[in-house]
């Protein structure tokens, strides 16, 4: 089922809960097959509640301490007092951040959202896609961010997405929500992984961003439903791979 060596993981998601909802089955193979694996936040500010839960749903997926950029939510101004929104960071300023995180950790693979954003499509997930596709490329250029460190290119870079055959059953709980839902041809679709094994630990990440069941988001979708529900919903997570320009081959780190 694995490749051996297990490859290394660095996620990057937008927000809190981004990284269980999206790639915590994952996670949770990688890190307890014994990968190195950890997720980079790009808002929210440390001392919060939110970074608290995060916290709590790394320990439980296996994914070391946060790794927040600490920008501020497009929506909540409060969430990094004093700190520009994500969104509205010089780009160049984010990018020179992540590929700090990328160097230090030195990863094999990297997960971030998909350039829709996910299926809701959230503006703090396109720029994380965006800011996450080009430090992807800019961490193993040499001349590029010389103060962040050694240059190290991963082999690959995966979108968590939805395909069109997923949305139909995710559209049965999320169409009373009214938001839009985003989803890709199921041909471009490079990894369907059964996190089945490891949805114990998922549920249980995603249901430790408190804050979120509270206000009703997602999570609090996902702790209103039975066991097979939840199954259904969040037992496949979906990616298409992205190459750096330079890779001669394809592998497969996500792959069944």
């Amino acid at each position: 089922m694995f490749r051996q060596p297990v490859p290394s993981l660095l996620a990057v998601f937008a927000h809190p809960d981004d990284e269980s909802l999206s790639a915590g089955g994952v996670l949770a193979r990688h890190a307890t097959a014994g990968a190195r694996t950890a997720v980079v936040t790009a808002t929210w500010a440390t001392g919060t509640t939110r970074a608290t839960e995060l916290a709590r749903a790394l320990q439980i997926l296996g994914a070391g301490e946060p790794r927040m950029l600490g920008h501020a939510d497009a929506r909540v101004p409060h969430s990094a007092p004093g700190k520009a929104r994500f969104c509205d960071a010089p780009i160049d300023e984010t990018v020179r951040e992540l590929v700090g995180h990328l160097r230090e950790f030195r990863p094999e693979a990297v997960i971030t959202h998909d350039a829709y954003g996910g299926l809701t499509g959230h503006p703090d997930h396109v720029h994380t896609h965006r800011v996450t596709l080009l430090a992807f490329h800019a961490a193993g250029l040499e001349r590029l961010y010389p103060d962040a460190g050694p240059p190290w290119q991963p082999s690959a870079l995966y979108l968590a997405t939805h395909p069109h055959s997923a949305v139909r059953v995710w559209g049965a709980y999320l169409a009373a929500t009214g938001k839009a839902m985003h989803s890709v041809p199921d041909e471009w679709i490079a990894a369907a992984v059964d996190v089945r094994p490891w949805l114990g630990q998922k549920v249980a990440a995603v249901l430790a961003h408190r804050t979120e069941v509270e206000r009703g988001a997602v999570p609090a979708l996902i702790a209103r439903l039975p066991a097979a529900d939840r199954e259904r919903l969040l037992g496949t997570e979906w990616y298409i791979r992205h190459d750096p320009v330079s890779s001669g081959t394809a592998g497969d780190e996500l792959t069944a």
